[in-house]
Order: C-alpha cells, then structure tokens, then sequence
C-alpha cells in the first residue's frame, strides 16, 4: 500500500503538484512525504507556478484574517457601547445627538464615516457640541464640506459656516457647487447644506452601538 502511495506522490510531484496539493489525495505526514520527494527537482516553470499559487493562498489567508479580525473589533466595539446606554439614557445632550443622528447622520457599514449633513445652522453647531462634549472627536479630526446651489453662492459662505461649526476653513473640502435651472433665489436665508465629516472607524462604530443600545432599552420591535 506504502509502495503504491509512495509511486503516486511521485508521479505527481514531477507533475509539479505541491505538496499541499499532493497530500489531498494520499493521506500521509508531512515528513513522510518530504523523505519521498526530497530528491525531485523541479523545473523553472513548475516552480514558478508553485511561487504563484502559494503567494495567491497566502493573500487569501491574509484577506480572510484581516476580515475575523476586523469583525471581532467591530464587535467588541459595539458591544461596549451598548453597555453604556444605561448611563447615558440621563444626559439629554447625549440622547438628542444620538436621536439627530439616527435620524440624519450616515449609517454606511460600507464606507464607516461619521457624517452629518444639515442647511440648519443651529443644528450644525449643536450636533459640533455633540461630537466634542459627548464623542470627544478631536479638533484635527473635523472636516467640513459645504454644497450649495450656484443661484445662492456668495462670498463669504465659508466664513459663515466656520464661524458655526467653529472650525479653521482649513479644514474645509473644496465646496461642491451645484447648478441651477432657477433665475432667483426663492430663499434668500438659505446659505447651503453643511456637513459634518469625521474619518473615525472607531468612532462610527460606537455610534452605532449606542443606537442599537438605545433601540434594545426602549424596546423597539424590528420591522
């Protein structure tokens, strides 16, 4: 039987199988397989392909941990969030950011940013109290992106929101421009939409375990 697997493996070998490969259709040890087919060498080409397929498994293992991990983070993240909805639920300011963005904020599993968009400038610099007071966002980390329609544009609309958000306009994007079929500005108080932007992963992910906290609390069915 030994004599019989131990002439298939060669064969194989000079195939150019790997021994990964090999060892899938004869079961013996590592070791036992090597003693064999130590004196088998192998052409240029087969051990390219070999270098090839073994890179190619090594990227899908790479792949693979890095999303167990990412998924475990991503957990554990949340889940500590949920736990600190009950000593949360008594801080109206905590409570209403939340609620504010539920309701308006990005909730992206894809992209995992937190953003807020809104034309209220009231509710902008209370959602920048939210992230400051509640989140602890770091004033490095705000970006603010302005989008408006070309009828409304006018100087000064980046002072305007800086002075809002109270962020540097140097950490403004480039404001988007939008154009317009209109010949009047039907809302003169109208000064765009504004948004909130933070590239925290972590962050993100918090947000959303305190929602899911919050909807578990108060008991609110799924749909």
């Amino acid at each position: 039987m030994k004599l019989r697997e131990r002439i298939l493996a060669v064969n194989l070998r000079k195939k150019g199988k790997s021994y990964s490969e090999i060892r899938k259709k004869i079961k013996v040890s590592k070791s036992t397989l090597t003693a064999w087919l130590r004196d088998i060498e192998l052409s240029p080409s087969q051990k390219k392909r070999l270098f090839v397929t073994l890179r190619q498994q090594n990227g899908y293992r790479l792949a693979r941990s890095r999303r167990d991990n990412k998924r475990k983070e991503v957990k554990k993240i949340i889940s500590e969030a949920k736990n600190q909805i009950p000593l949360l639920l008594n801080n109206p300011l905590f409570v209403s950011g939340l609620m504010l963005y539920w309701a308006e904020g990005d909730k992206s599993d894809e992209r995992e940013v937190v953003k807020f968009s809104n034309s209220d400038s009231r509710m902008i610099a209370f959602m920048m109290r939210w992230f400051r007071e509640i989140c602890g966002v770091k004033e490095n980390k705000f970006r603010i992106a302005l989008h408006i329609h070309k009828l409304h544009c006018r100087p000064g609309i980046e002072k305007y929101w800086s002075k809002i958000s109270h962020i540097h306009k140097n950490q403004f994007h480039k404001t988007q421009i939008k154009p317009t079929s209109l010949k009047y500005r039907r809302n003169k108080l109208y000064d765009g939409t504004c948004a909130i932007v933070i590239n925290d992963r972590s962050l993100f992910r918090k947000i959303k375990g305190w929602k899911l906290g919050f909807i578990e609390r108060m008991n609110i069915p799924s749909p």
